[in-house]
């Protein structure tokens, strides 16, 4: 998924480009997730970067329980979006 596709995507809803909003901010940070990981695994002793990893995926943690306790439909469509959890079906 491209960035630029993703902004178009959040500027459907919301009717202009916020880059600030929770939602960018967790394609950004997952962008670089997948980024990190892959990098770790032909540097698996890179320490500093295992370390950056394990910040940003801290953040986005932090990010993701906020949007979850503040509007539980946009989360899942992050979620299923982004294809980053597999939701609880009940």
């Amino acid at each position: 998924m491209a960035k630029n596709s993703f902004i178009s995507f959040i500027s459907q809803e919301e009717k202009e480009e916020n880059r600030g909003s929770v939602e960018f901010q967790v394609f950004r940070f997952t962008k670089k997730i997948r980024r990190l990981t892959s990098h770790l695994e032909f540097h698996k002793k890179d320490y500093s970067s295992q370390r950056g990893l394990r910040k940003i995926l801290g953040k986005r943690q932090r990010l993701l329980a906020y949007l979850s306790k503040k509007n539980t439909i946009r989360y899942k469509e992050l979620i299923s979006k982004l294809n980053i959890r597999e939701l609880k079906r009940r």
